[in-house]
């Protein structure tokens, strides 16, 4: 099921392992995988625990490097880049989401937003505009001097998504972003999603949870380390419908 390299792709996987040796013992985390993800593509990475969705994810974010085989980025071979290097092209290339939001507690949500821009070239008033619009874009324009602890889960997350677009990615990585909320706030977060797929950005999202990976345009399912299932979503809702039909949650 693994596919062939697409050289026009955003994303080029080829023959990919990633092995890691534990003593005299050698842990395959990837066999071979072949993936390819175009340009504005969404796609959700599903699998057990173990099955290797979380190395592949780490080696598409360019923090961690394959074993063997190559790994293309927008035309690129990123596979044996060195770690400066490839720290440049995270801050440039790729925004990152975690389940846990990972926000600077003692920091307000505009300074949390603003934190990936410190590491570029970008004059003051242009990081704080840009900080400011991401804020804007996920619905928090009215949030921006709120700390962490004074939002909820959905709000931080939100906080999380906007410092991940800060810098202007081509490609949003999103790593089970709706498993630490609700059920209301987890189609939220979906909608923002499909908002900025429909915008042009691409979305590789790893989730345990088949309606949510319901919302993406496509599903690839890993088992021991190889893709054992890549299909399209052929009935996909959209999060904005599902959302009219939920009841309203405190916010």
């Amino acid at each position: 099921m693994d596919q062939a390299v697409n050289p026009g792709a955003v994303i080029s996987i080829e023959d990919v392992h990633k092995y890691y040796e534990l003593g005299e013992t050698r842990v395959h985390a990837l066999r071979g995988v072949s993936l390819t993800i175009d340009r504005g593509g969404f796609v959700a990475i599903m699998g057990a625990s173990g099955s290797g969705k979380s190395s592949l994810m780490h080696i598409l974010g360019c923090l961690d490097r394959p074993s063997a085989g190559r790994y293309l980025l927008d035309g690129t071979d990123v596979s044996g880049l060195d770690k400066r290097t490839l720290a440049a092209i995270r801050n440039r290339k790729l925004g990152f989401v975690f389940q846990g939001f990972n926000l600077l507690a003692r920091t307000t949500a505009f300074e949390n937003a603003l934190l990936p821009t410190l590491y570029s070239s970008l004059d003051r008033a242009e990081r704080t505009r840009r900080a400011t619009d991401a804020l804007t874009m996920v619905g928090l324009a009215d949030r921006v001097d709120h700390f962490p602890s004074q939002m909820s889960g959905g709000q931080q997350q939100r906080v999380a998504i906007a410092r991940a677009l800060v810098n202007g990615p081509s490609i949003l990585l999103a790593d089970e972003p709706t498993g630490n909320l609700d059920s209301r706030t987890s189609v939220e977060i979906m909608d923002i999603f499909q908002r900025l797929n429909d915008s042009g950005l691409t979305v590789v999202m790893v989730t345990h949870e088949p309606d949510i990976a319901q919302f993406a345009r496509r599903i690839v399912v890993f088992r021991d380390g190889r893709v054992r299932r890549d299909e399209p979503v052929r009935t996909r809702p959209l999060a904005r419908d599902v959302l009219a039909t939920m009841p309203t949650l405190e916010d």
